[in-house]
Parts: structure tokens; sequence; C-alpha cells
């Protein structure tokens, strides 16, 4: 700032060369400026006389800075600096005016001399500078008398503020054990006071407390350890004041302090410790496994997870017995029965226990192995016990209606005290309320009550309670299954009804069916059958029966070229057996058709028409044969129903005759020809009694014939080709009409005729003897493998056909 103004006023006297009013520097008197001519314009113009040129102009106000000391505690008003101009020559002639920031309250202006004064204290802190106006004019006309100018006045700072640490008190961590110098944290005060000039606001850090523990920078306050191997076990917590000085740390200047509470965080740097050497515990040997047996506890001086506690049990005498667990809460360390105790088999335990820390820090691997180890002894105490069963559970097996009172099996229960006692049995009555089993008290033998069927519950499920003696209150229970057995009560059988066949061109040992067999009863272990031919059927040399070890037997032929004309049917006989015990077989019966196959097996007709042909007939005798016993049939039919026409029918009561007379007799007449056991006519209708006396009177009308009206109707004409078939109707017809055993009811007769006359000729099969002896049948061969057989049936050579066909004719 005192070179700037130096500056100027060099400036100032080179280009105006006018007088210069005193000036004030900083920190001296207060001195007085002067204002000259200024004029608006150009400071290059046009010189005089006409001569071209420039023209100096000089400055109207030459000094445009004012100082005013703060904090001013004077009773006067401060003077600031006085305002002068060239046009006043002390006449009065000229007024001053002064506007802008502050202008009439806080500084103020003598109008007639241009002396300006500080009515108040200023605070460079609150407002630096201020910017006002000045002008003079006349003082008659207020015309201005020179262009209004702008100053400043700056307010000179004194060292009136402290430094202050604004975000303080302060916290800050630093790991224990650290070395020298490691870094804190960094401080930092600040000072009101201006910077730019003096050492107002040079701040300058020192320590007031926390020494020797830590140092601070003095330039820029920051804070390391002053001290090696601080340890958090010995103290975790300080509190360091902090001071800030300006002036550079000089007499005289002032200070502000703050406090830094700095905490030593942790590390591993501690092993965990057992507070004794040697534990000692005790259990009772009826703990059950998992169960807590005791606790043992390592202390460590760290904190956190660098005091986290892994325990291990050293493997040896007893270690196997127990195991350690560690306790997150209070890192103590629980040990856990593994294995179930005995007092009798072993009394006391001895074992070690490490424990180590789980976080480990390998800066201090060198103070050694960061663990302890502690001896534990564990002493088994005796408790009086219930008895123990050798087995968890037992399982036995009985066989259906086994006599009541066979032993099953046994338990056994013994007492593992030393006391020793005797051991009784009994069944829970819960668990076998039907009473099916009993057992004996003293030897634990289960016995049969009840007979057993498997069929209605194949498994039973009892407890049996085992109990010292003089200790009823001691008791265990065992579970025991028993199974009932099935007794092997039916015999096997065949699995399904099989229908077999062979083939017309079987070959020896071919297998032509495949059979099993099936058994109600249920099988152990699954059942086992055994496949044979019977005894009675050992030389059958058709077909015999391989078993074939797998429940599976089959039939296997003997011999070859089956023949369904020789025999159609063939009856194989097998025996089963089970493995069962007894064991129990029983003999089915195979059934195996003979039938016609193609040439790879597959089947092609089973008919049984090759039964009924006999050996060397043609087919041609076979027919002429058939055509006989049709004949013959027919007759016999015209016969019978000649026969039943003739009989005397029954005799139906009239709807209106009803009667309620009942006759009975009990002699016995000669039959339907006997009249005299029985007279007829009381079956008869009372009406026709009298025409019964005019029966000679053939032209009265029959009663069981329902008269026809005359009509005016003409019955067709008859073909003039049908006398014979009117002749035979009309004998028929007049028979009827004489017949004295005719019913009495109303009956119809129908009349057939067949002869040479009808259209469809004669219906004889006598005159289809006549057999075309050249007629070939090898074109039957063509038609497939399925008409093979009719091929052979009827490609006979045809003499023999003749000669068979006249033997059969002659047989007719």
């Amino acid at each position: 700032m005192l070179t700037r103004n130096c500056m100027l006023l060099f400036l100032w006297f080179v280009f105006d060369k006018g007088s210069l009013s005193p000036v004030r520097r900083p920190g001296a008197p207060l001195s007085r400026s002067r204002l000259g001519k200024e004029h608006p314009r150009s400071l290059v113009g046009p010189m005089r006389n006409g001569a071209s040129g420039f023209q100096r102009v000089k400055r109207g106000w030459v000094w445009n800075q004012f100082f005013v000391l703060e904090e001013y505690m004077g009773s006067d008003p401060q003077y600031v600096g006085k305002l002068h101009t060239d046009l006043d020559k002390g006449e009065s002639e000229v007024k001053y005016t002064l506007m802008g920031e502050g202008a009439g309250s806080i500084f103020t202006i003598d109008a007639t001399t241009g002396d300006i004064h500080a009515l108040r204290s200023l605070d460079r802190e609150v407002k630096p500078y201020y910017t006002l106006r000045a002008q003079a004019v006349d003082i008659d006309t207020n015309r201005p008398l020179e262009p209004e100018s702008e100053f400043v006045i700056k307010v000179q700072d004194i060292n009136d503020n402290e430094p202050k640490f604004l975000e303080g008190p302060y916290t800050a961590s630093v790991p224990e054990m650290s070395p020298v110098g490691t870094y804190v944290m960094q401080v930092t005060a600040t000072d009101a006071d201006d910077p730019t000039y003096g050492n107002s606001a040079r701040v300058v850090y020192s320590i007031l407390h926390g020494q020797p523990y830590f140092s601070v920078d003095p330039k820029t306050g920051i804070i390391r350890t002053a001290l090696p191997n601080m340890d958090r076990e010995v103290k975790e917590q300080y509190q360091v004041l902090i001071q800030a000085k300006d002036m550079g740390g000089q007499l005289g200047g002032l200070a502000g302090t703050t406090t830094i509470n700095i905490t030593l965080s942790d590390v591993n740097d501690n092993p965990p410790r057992f507070s004794k050497s040697f534990f000692h515990l005790r259990v009772p040997e009826s703990s059950p496994v998992g169960s807590a047996v005791g606790r043992i506890k390592a202390h460590d001086l760290d904190i956190g997870k660098n005091a986290e506690v892994e325990y291990n049990i050293v493997p040896g005498d007893g270690g196997n017995m127990f195991d350690i667990i560690t306790n997150e809460h209070n890192q103590e360390g629980i040990i856990i029965l593994k294995r179930p105790l005995d007092y009798e088999t072993k009394k006391a335990y001895t074992f070690k226990v490490d424990a180590s820390n789980a976080h480990l820090d390998p800066r201090f691997h060198s103070f050694g192995a960061f663990k302890d180890t502690a001896t534990v002894k564990i002493n088994v105490l005796d408790v009086d016990e219930p008895p123990v069963f050798t087995k968890p559970s037992y399982e036995m097996e009985v066989y259906e209606d086994s006599p009541v009172g066979d032993i099953i099996g046994a338990v056994t229960g013994q007492d593992l005290d030393a006391s020793n006692r005797p051991v009784r049995y009994s069944i829970d009555w819960k668990s076998d309320l039907d009473s099916y089993f009993d057992i004996d008290p003293v030897e634990g033998t289960i016995s049969t009550n009840e007979l057993l069927d498997r069929e209605s519950i194949a498994q039973h499920n009892i407890t049996i309670v085992a109990t010292k003696l003089n200790s009823p209150v001691l008791t265990s229970r065992v579970a025991v299954t028993v199974h009932v057995l099935d007794v092997n009560e039916f015999p096997p059988e065949l699995g399904i009804p099989y229908e077999s066949f062979v083939c017309e061109n079987a070959k020896v040992g071919q297998v032509i069916q495949t059979f099993s067999a099936k058994d109600q009863d249920l099988p152990q272990r699954g059942h086992k059958f055994s496949f044979k031919p019977s005894e009675r059927d050992v030389n059958n040399k058709n077909f015999t029966i391989r078993d074939f070890g797998n429940n599976t037997a089959g039939i296997v032929t003997l011999r070859s070229d089956f023949r369904r004309r020789s025999q159609e049917i063939y009856i194989l006989p097998v025996v089963i057996q089970d493995s069962g015990y007894p064991v129990q077989s029983s003999t089915g019966i195979l059934t195996i058709r003979v039938c016609g196959c193609e040439s790879d097996g597959s089947l092609l007709t089973c008919s049984a028409e090759a039964i009924f042909l006999p050996v060397g007939l043609s087919t041609g005798a076979l027919i002429a044969i058939l055509l006989c016993i049709v004949i013959l049939l027919v007759i016999v039919v015209l016969y019978m129903g000649l026969r039943r026409q003739k009989k005397k029918e029954t005799l139906m009561t009239s709807k209106e005759d009803i009667r309620d007379n009942v006759i009975h007799y009990d002699d016995e007449g000669g039959g339907e020809e006997d009249t005299h056991a029985f007279d007829m006519g009381t079956l008869r209708n009372p009406k026709v009694v009298k025409e019964n006396l005019l029966k000679e009177n053939r032209d009265l009308f029959r009663r069981d014939v329902k008269p026809e009206p005359k009509t005016g109707k003409k019955r067709p004409p008859v073909s003039q080709d049908s006398a014979d078939i009117r002749d035979f109707i009309n004998q028929r017809l007049k028979e009827n009409d004489v017949d004295n055993s005719a019913p009495p009811y109303d009956s119809l007769a129908t009349y057939a005729f067949e002869g040479e006359g009808s259209v469809a000729e004669s219906l004889s099969s006598i005159e289809s003897l006549v057999v075309d002896t050249d007629e070939d049948y090898d074109y039957l061969n063509e038609w497939g493998p399925r008409f093979k057989t009719l091929a052979g049936i009827f490609g006979e050579q045809s003499d023999t056909q003749s000669d068979t066909t006249t033997t059969t004719t002659e047989n007719c």
C-alpha cells in the first residue's frame, strides 16, 4: 500500500508541477490533500497559438485514499483528512460537499475548510473501507467548481482479534504402540485481523498440556506422537491443550486455545492368560451327551476382536471324551460332554486346554506364542442309574398259529452301578392291550399268550419295562417288534390259464410255451417255484417240462411231425412245488392244440376240421356223406311233424265257460286213447253238446273254425299250371274237416307244397351227387398260404374220387 501511494505522488509531481498539500503516511499524523483543476476532456489536445501538439492537463484530485484508525477511543472525532481545491482563495467562496457510504452518519466534512472527521469508532472486521464522493461548489450559486470525484477511506487494522479454533474441541484416535512421529490430526486457528498488514494475523501453534506424549508443528498445527510404545492397557485416554498466538508468537500477541481428546486404539499386543493353571470340575455320570460340564476362562487385556479367544483341547488322555466351545459374549470356554460317562468304567479325566487369539498382529510375532495352557481335571460322580438293555431295540419272529406258550425270544437288562441289583421285567400293558404275549419277570423270555394270525396282525410292537429291585422308580424301556411269519398253507398254481399250441412243422426240442406260477402265501424272501412233469406222465413221448430256474418253465417238444388229422389236442400235466415250510405242491393241466403254421412259425389256423376227416377220404366222398346225413335229418323231421299233427290236441275252455267244480281222480288210464276213464266232453263248451249229437250230419259248420262272412270279393284266379296244388290243398282240407279229434277252438292249418311245379324247382340234394371228376383244384394254391389246407384236401387223384363217390352212393 505504501509503495502504491509513493508512485501516485511521483506521477502527480511529474505531470502536474503544482504545489502539494501535506499528505499523511500510514501511521503518521494527518496531512492535507490538494484540489487542482480537472479537465473533463482528453488529456491530449491542441496547443495554444494554433500550433498542434500535446497539452498537459492538471489532475483535479491528487490524493484519492484516506486512512482511519479502527477502534479509535478518543473523546473528539477522529480527524481523517482535508479536501482542498486551487479555486479556493481563502475568501470563503468555495463550499465542500461529501456523499457516499457513511456520509453524514459516520463521516462529516467542514464545508468551508474541507476537513473530514470520523464521528464514531470503526471496526475493520465489520467493514474494511468506505467509498465516498466529494465536490467543490460555489457557495452562493451552488454551481460545481470542480467535477465530482470518488475516493476511499480505508480502516487501518490493529491487532484486536485473537486466533480462534472454530471446530474445537477435537477428538482423535491413534493405535497404541505407534512409533514416534505417528500422525494424529491437524488443527487450524483463524484470526480475523488483516493478514496483509503487519503480523496481526500471523498464528503460531504450541502445546500447553500433553507433553511428552504428543507434539504440534508451530506453523501447520499437525499433532504427532512424541513418545514410543504408548500402551493402551496402561493409559487409554489423553487430553492435549493446544495454543494459537498471533503476532508470530511475540510478546503482546493475542492467543486462543483448544482441547484435543486423543484415544489410543487397541492392537493385539497381549496374549490371553488363564487366571490359574489348574481347573477342577465335577460331572455326574448321568449327564447327557452335549450337556455343559463346566466353564474356564482366559483373560485378554485387549478389547474387541483382539480379545477373541479360541480354546482347544490338547490331544491326550481324556480329551476325546469332551469338547470345548467359546462363548462369544464373555469369551469363556464351555466344556461339552461328547460321549456318555460311566463311573464304573472310569472315575476321572485329565487333559490340557490351550487358549489363543483368533486375530494375530504380525508386528508382535517376535514377542512369542500368543497363547496360554491350563490343565483341567474332571471327576465323574456316581449316580444310581436305571437298568440298561443290551440292545437299543429287539426284533423277534414267530410263525402264525404257534402253540400258546412258545418262547419267541428274550430281552436282557442289567444294573451297571456298583450295587449290581437284580432286574425284573414286565410288558407295558398299553402296548399289548389284547395280551398276546407274556414275559418271564426274572429271565426276560417272551412267549405267546394267544394264537397269532398273520392275516389279522402281521406285526406286534410291544414295550418291555426293566426295573431295579428295591428301586421301582429307576426303570428303563425297550421296544420289541414281533413279526408274525406266514405258514405255507396254499399250494402254488399256474399263473394264468395258458392256451398253448404246437405247429405241425415243429422241431424236436422246441420251446412252444413259457409259463409261471403264483402262490397265495406271503413269501418271506420271495417265492421260489420248481416245475417238473407228472410221475404218471414220465413216458410222454410228445412233450416234456423244462424248469428254467427263475420261477418259469417251458413246454418242450420231444418229437416232430404233429398232425391235426391224427390228434388235435394234447393234455400235459405239470407238478408245481414251492419252497415254503412245509412244502406245498399242486398239479396243473396244460392244454396243447395242434395248429397249422407258416414256415417262420407264425400261427396260421387251428381249425377243428381235421378231427372229422377220416384218413384216405377224398373231398367228393366227404360231401356225399354230408348230403346223406342232411337227407336223413329232413326225413326224420317230416315224419315227426306228421305224427304231431295226428295227435289229439288239448281242449281249451271257452272264455264264456266259467266253472267252479274241481274233478279229482287217482286212477290211471290208458293214455290219450283211453276215453272210458274220463269223459272228454266235460271239457267242451256246453253250447256244442247238442251239436255233438248231430255230428253225423257233415253239413253243419265246425265250431273250431271262425266263420267267414260272405263277401262279393272273388278269389284271385289260380294259375292253370297249379292244378296239382289245388288238389293237394283240397285233400288236406277234407282230412281236417272229417277229423273227429280236432280241438274245439280255432286253429290255423298251413299247407305247403313243393314239387316239380315250384318256381324254385326241386331242392333235393340227391341230384347234387354228380361230381365233375375232371375238375382241378390246384388253383387254390394261388390264393395264398391260408388255402393250402383246402388245396391239400381236394387235391386227390380223380380216379380215387370216382371210386369213393360210387361207394358212397351205394351206401346211401
